[in-house]
């Protein structure tokens, strides 16, 4: 018996495919205004940089909440514009030490794990990234962490029954995305780090 479709990707993918035309729209609009000489206010600029930052975060939930092929690939310097595109303007930073090419699963993977430090970090710092197709390790580093352990033990233990808000959906995502993949998830929380590696 053929594998059933993973719903909540497809859902995933078919929201940010809907919403990605017209935002784009909106960003070549601006760009017509500020190319006009008529756009030229800081209330276009504002709504230039709210169009980029919204563009940015339906590139990167394509990926982490999107359906994923066996076989599609992502280049890195793909992977590192999301992720530039992404950062850009907040208190966070990545760091991607992988290789020049991946599967898109993997990077799926990696995505739903940044935000998961993310959670951790909401007072800025930086994220480093290394691996492979075998094994990917992210290490959070910042002055002020602010860590609910009750969340993170569902990472390390996925049969652990716990509330998940909507804000902590990717917790169980990469729990079970990684489960699927029969890998296990190792979770090291400290003062000023955390990581995280599968």
């Amino acid at each position: 018996m053929a594998d059933r479709p993973d719903l909540t990707a497809l859902i995933g993918s078919r929201i940010c495919h809907d919403l990605i035309s017209p935002i784009g729209a909106i960003g070549n609009g601006v760009e017509l205004l500020m190319m006009s000489g008529a756009g030229q206010t800081p209330e276009v600029a504002l709504i230039a940089e709210s169009v980029a930052s919204a563009n940015a975060r339906i590139r990167f939930f394509r990926v982490a909440f999107g359906a994923a092929g066996a076989e599609q690939r992502m280049a890195r310097a793909e992977v590192t514009g999301i992720l530039g595109d992404l950062m850009r303007g907040t208190r966070l930073s990545v760091a991607w030490n992988g290789p020049t090419e991946m599967a898109r699963r993997q990077v799926k993977l990696v995505f739903l794990a940044i935000q998961c430090l993310e959670s951790a970090m909401a007072f800025g710092g930086k994220i480093a990234v290394e691996g492979g197709e075998t094994r990917w390790t992210l290490t959070g580093h910042a002055t002020r962490m602010k860590i609910d352990p009750a969340i993170w033990e569902v990472l390390a233990h996925p049969s652990l029954r716990t509330d998940i808000s909507p804000a902590q959906v990717h917790f169980a995502l990469l729990a079970e995305e990684v489960a699927r993949i029969r890998r296990r998830i190792t979770t090291e929380l400290r003062e000023t780090e955390v990581r995280l590696s599968f």
